[in-house]
């Protein structure tokens, strides 16, 4: 059986990714997993200047799913370059860095500096971050604002770029489109869906941000019906995510238009799902007689 999928040059032993802020840099989870069986990981979010994040409490636990607000704690682009990416440049797999930032200025020069990390073939830009410049709203939920942050790092950025698309919006497939004609080589939706929980004993927030991002599987419905819009209007790849627990959640996203899938909050309560996952394509096409599994890529009838 073939697994391997194709996204612009770059080719993956098989559709299983990790989402990035769930799977850490990779040798967090040595222990549980070989990490050379994914189709590719990404790591998480790097911004150009350290970040401390958000306070506590900031993750909380929700029917069917759970909140973040961690607000892309990292210590920044240099650290990565310097010290992280040669602790994980030896694995055999598809890394992808997600690049975020608060200005146009900040992504272009982080992009910059991973375009010179020979094994790193990819990044994915995450274009929920708020434009601070533009009064906080995120660049990823205005077309203007998409294509501007787009073009400005497909300018700098010389490899494999995936843009990650936020959910919080009126038309997604409206945005995916502007960011194909701005040089996407593929897109990546959806991330969290802007959500809040209250305690009702103490009457305040349950996260210090009040608001946060909801993920796991109360989301998937809305993930797939996404992803099915947005494969009906791009001709780029999508890799698809939102509430993938296991193996037939995979294949419904690759159903509805997904060439490879990523695994977020699934990993934090099995932190082997990954592997499982790609054992449970393979029986699933063994069961259905398929030979390749670009074959399920739209295959919904």
């Amino acid at each position: 059986m073939n697994l391997a999928v194709k996204i612009g040059d770059l080719e993956f032993k098989n559709p299983v990714m990790t989402a990035s802020g769930t799977f850490g840099y990779g040798p967090e989870f040595e222990d549980f997993i070989d990490i050379n069986r994914l189709g590719g990981i990404v790591v998480k979010g790097t911004t150009l200047h350290h970040r401390e994040g958000n306070a506590y409490p900031r993750m909380a636990e929700t029917p069917s799913g759970m909140l973040n607000a961690v607000g892309l704690q990292n210590k920044g682009v240099d650290v990565f370059c310097n010290d992280i990416y040669h602790k994980i440049k030896h694995y055999d797999t598809n890394i992808f860095v997600n690049v975020s930032g608060s200005t146009i200025e900040e992504y272009i020069e982080t992009a910059e500096r991973i375009n010179e990390l020979d094994h790193i073939p990819g990044i994915e830009l995450n274009i929920s971050c708020p434009n601070v410049k533009e009064g906080g709203m995120a660049f990823g939920t205005s077309c203007p604002s998409a294509v501007a942050v787009t073009h400005a790092v497909r300018e700098v950025y010389k490899k494999t770029m995936v843009v990650k698309l936020s959910p919080n919006v009126t038309n997604i497939a409206e945005i995916a489109k502007a960011v194909e004609g701005v040089g996407a080589d593929g897109v990546s939706l959806i991330n969290t869906l802007l959500a809040m929980a209250i305690n009702a004993e103490t009457k305040k927030s349950v996260l210090s941000t009040i608001t946060g991002g909801l993920s796991g599987p109360a989301i998937k419905p809305i993930a797939l019906r996404m992803v099915w819009q947005v494969a009906q209007a791009v001709k780029i790849p999508i890799i698809g995510m939102g509430g993938i627990m296991n193996a037939t959640d995979a294949i419904e996203f690759m159903l509805a238009g997904s060439t490879a899938i990523q695994v977020g909050t699934a990993n934090f309560i099995d932190p082997a799902v990954t592997i499982k996952i790609i054992d449970g394509i393979e029986d699933y096409m063994r069961r259905h007689k398929i030979d390749d599994v670009n074959d399920l890529i739209g295959g919904m009838l």
